[in-house]
């Protein structure tokens, strides 16, 4: 009986790829598509945060592309609402999902690209590289009309898959903590919209931003009509803020850790490494002391 050889790997091009190399390698078996959605929404108890299976078992997805449930499968259980998974919480997630060692992902979502963004960056700082996100998500996806696929999909049957932990990704409350007081040096970002940060509006308890933050927020690294990523001296631009200080280390943070993977992700793109504050403000507005500003 001969031994089956391994696969040769499919490579990605780039941390993003475009919808049209996504249509031509969509039958690879070496790839595995993923629909990363989340929605917000308003109920009468208040806004909350709901999973987009529903939208992709029947308004359509990419064909053959599988769900990820970034609520409650690739979260770890605890006060804040998407803490980040543990190495073997987000393995087992992964391989339910098809994922192994000799897959190539490409993740999506029907948004601005964040929460694709954020499983991105959940893979990549496990230690798994082939990961890319879809430039446009579904909606550059629709807007050319491409191929609908509605309902489930039964994921592939997942091989070995060997995570390892990667510094660099991630800052803790202690590390932007530092930074506030000017115990370290680092530039601190915050991804959430405008008014936001100057603490005109929000959904927390105590508006504002951290001290010395400054704002780069997600919504402007993406073309708002397409939102298909921002690049090269556009990007650059709207990044200014995060990065004109010089070589500080550069701290992201929203309001749970999604927007600023989106922003953090654009960050990377651009050759300017940034980690991000998982907790972001709902661990810092844990602390009834912790500071906040308002522009308002």
């Amino acid at each position: 009986m001969t031994t089956p050889e391994p696969r040769t790997p499919l490579d990605l091009p780039d941390d993003l790829v475009t919808t049209a190399w996504l249509a031509d390698h969509l039958h690879d078996e070496r790839l595995v598509v993923v629909d990363a959605t989340v929605l917000g929404v308003e109920t009468p108890g208040g806004f909350r945060w709901v999973s987009g299976l529903d939208d992709h078992l029947i308004e359509g997805h990419v064909p053959g592309a599988v769900f990820a449930d970034l609520i409650d499968e690739l979260s770890e259980p605890g006060p804040h609402t998407f803490t980040r998974p543990g190495l073997e919480r987000l393995a087992r997630a992964a391989r339910a999902l098809g994922i192994d060692d000799g897959t190539a992902v490409v993740v999506y979502d029907t948004s601005i690209g964040h929460w694709a963004a954020r499983f991105w960056w959940l893979l990549r700082s496990a230690g798994f590289a082939n990961v890319a996100v879809l430039d446009g998500g579904l909606t550059a996806w629709r807007a050319e009309g491409r191929e609908l696929e509605t309902g489930f999909r039964t994921p592939r049957t997942a091989g070995e898959l060997r995570l390892d932990a990667r510094a660099g990704f991630w800052a803790d409350r202690d590390e932007v903590r530092r930074v506030v007081v000017g115990e370290t040096e680092g530039v601190l970002v915050c991804a959430l919209p405008p008014a936001d940060f100057r603490g005109e509006t929000g959904r927390r308890p105590r508006p504002g931003h951290i001290p010395g933050s400054v704002n780069v927020p997600v919504g402007s690294v993406v073309a708002p009509e397409t939102r298909r990523a921002l690049a090269g001296d556009e990007l650059a631009e709207r990044l200014v803020p995060a990065t004109g200080g010089g070589a500080a280390p550069i701290i992201v943070y929203c309001g749970a850790g999604i927007a600023a993977a989106g922003t953090a992700f654009a960050l990377r793109r651009a050759g300017h490494p940034a980690a991000v504050y998982d907790g972001s403000l709902e661990e810092w507005l844990a602390d009834p002391e912790a500071p906040l500003v308002t522009l308002a």
